[in-house]
C-alpha cells in the first residue's frame, strides 16, 4: 500500500470481510483477529483484484517495508532528509544497512539504488508532466547534487533527456476544440 487510497480500500475490504483492523498503514494492517490458513486464503482472493496481496514471511514483510520507505521518500515526502538515503533507510527500519541491501538484492534481483532510481524517474516524469517547477527545482525537491547529475540519470534510465521528454509530453497535448 503506497497511498492513503490503498490504505482506505484495505481497511474497507477487511472490515466487509468481518475483521476489525486496529491499524492501515503503508505496507502493514494490525487486526484484532488471528485468522486460520484457509481465512488468510479466502482474504488474499478478496484483495488480489485490488493489486494487494498477503504478505506473511518476515523477509517479505522487511523487503516491503524498504520499498515503502522509498516511495514514501520520493512520491510523498515534502522534507529534505539530511542523511544519506541509506542512512535514512537503516534508521527507518531499525536494521543493518547491509542486511537490508543483501536482502532486497536476493528477493528483487536490484539494488536497492536502482529501485530508489526508478522511482525518482517516475517522480521526475510526473512533475515535468505537470510543469510547475523547473528542472532545478525538481532536482533539488528530489535530493539530486546537480541538475547534471538528474539530467544524466535521468537519460540513463529513459534514453531521453529531461527537455526532450518534456517537449514530447508538450507534443502529445491537444487543445480540446482540436480535431
Amino acid at each position: 500500500m503506497v497511498c492513503s487510497r490503498c490504505k482506505m480500500i484495505i481497511k474497507n475490504e477487511l472490515i466487509r470481510f468481518g475483521l476489525h483492523p486496529i491499524s492501515t498503514e503503508l505496507g502493514e494492517v494490525e487486526i484484532t483477529e488471528d485468522l486460520t490458513k484457509k481465512e488468510k486464503d479466502l482474504l488474499q482472493k478478496t484483495l488480489l483484484p485490488f493489486g494487494f496481496e498477503i504478505i506473511d514471511d518476515k523477509k517479505s514483510r522487511v523487503i516491503e517495508k524498504i520499498k515503502n520507505v522509498i516511495v514514501e521518500s520520493v512520491h510523498y515526502s515534502e522534507e529534505k532528509n539530511k542523511l544519506k538515503f541509506s542512512e535514512h533507510l537503516s534508521a527507518a527500519l531499525h536494521q543493518n544497512y547491509s542486511y537490508l541491501s543483501n536482502l532486497f538484492s536476493e528477493a528483487e534481483g536490484t539494488t536497492i539504488e536502482k529501485y530508489l532510481i526508478a522511482q525518482k524517474t517516475e517522480k521526475v516524469k510526473e512533475l515535468l508532466k505537470y510543469d510547475e517547477l523547473s528542472l532545478s527545482q525538481i532536482a533539488d525537491r528530489l535530493g539530486y547534487s546537480s541538475v547534471a547529475y538528474l539530467s544524466k540519470q535521468f537519460k540513463e534510465q529513459t534514453g531521453f533527456t529531461a527537455t526532450h521528454f518534456k517537449a514530447m509530453l508538450n507534443n502529445s497535448r491537444k487543445n480540446l476544440d482540436d480535431p
